[in-house]
């Protein structure tokens, strides 16, 4: 009845992250604009387009959901392979990544039905779901090359993006609902914020040992506001270059961390 029991749960594991990713998809291609719905820089009265705000990426930068819809497509599906379904480290991993599809296609949803304020408290829940996946998955190793890419490597990339997005959705939605910035400038709001990403960078390098996905993804995200503040609709000299800067430091701290790691006792279970 034991053994029973358990290869029902772990069925029922990979039913649901297949589930989500299902709907994740969907809601992607919602979000794109392809499946009728409208493209999210034009949603929400255009509160997220890239000239929305000084925190807002320039527009290509959203072409890493790319790899980031991949890899959590390749995951669902290898994840639900025999040789996974009793795998302890998906037993740990694997509804926490099925969480964060469902709250991606969720907040993907509050903003194309207009309810920007709700896509704060959702795009913070799966900061917060991707927080603790990073913590958990740096307790063990991944098995072979295939875990690396379709685990570390796209949920590392899904942390650094939801990072920076966060603090652009949040910046959207205050100057949406007229947020006067307490007096300050907006050019010193926008420096401030990127120093703050730039600082989560740094602690996730540290944190994290050197892992390259997140400081890629955050670094990516910060390089696109530093372009979008220099050659878009919404110029900030002093946030570009303190995005710019960011990039240097997590890029910076990444490489430390990774050269220095070795010589520090493993976190790794």
């Amino acid at each position: 009845m034991g053994n029973y029991s358990t290869e029902g749960f772990d069925r029922l594991r990979q039913v649901v992250v297949i589930s989500s990713a299902a709907f994740a998809v969907v809601g992607s291609f919602v979000g794109s604009g392809a499946a009728g719905g409208t493209p999210i820089q034009n949603a929400s009265g255009g509160a997220l387009a890239a000239d929305a705000t000084l925190i807002a990426p320039g527009g290509s930068a959203f072409a890493i959901w790319t790899p980031i819809y991949l890899g959590l497509v390749g995951y669902a599906i290898w994840q639900a392979l025999p040789a996974q379904k009793a795998d302890a480290r998906q037993r740990r991993l694997g509804y926490l990544i099925a969480l964060s599809l469902v709250l991606n296609a969720f907040w993907i949803l509050s903003v194309q039905f207009g309810l920007l304020a709700l896509s704060v408290p959702v795009i913070v829940a799966l900061l917060l779901v991707l927080v603790g996946f990073f913590r958990l998955v740096l307790r063990s190793r991944p098995r072979n090359l295939v875990e690396t890419i379709l685990v570390d490597g796209t949920m590392g990339l899904y942390l650094g993006w939801v990072t920076i997005a966060t603090a652009a959705n949040i910046a959207a939605v205050l100057v949406a609902y007229g947020f006067l910035g307490f007096g300050l400038s907006p050019d010193l709001w926008g420096v401030l914020v990127i120093v703050v990403a730039g600082l989560v960078g740094v602690g996730l390098a540290a944190y994290g040992r050197g892992r390259l996905a997140p400081s890629a993804a955050l670094a990516w995200g910060l390089a696109w506001v530093a372009v979008a503040r220099l050659a878009g609709d919404t110029l900030s000299v002093p946030t570009a270059i303190a995005a710019i800067l960011a990039v240097v430091v997590v890029i910076a701290s990444t490489v430390r961390e990774r050269l220095h790691g070795a010589s520090r006792p493993s976190r790794l279970a």
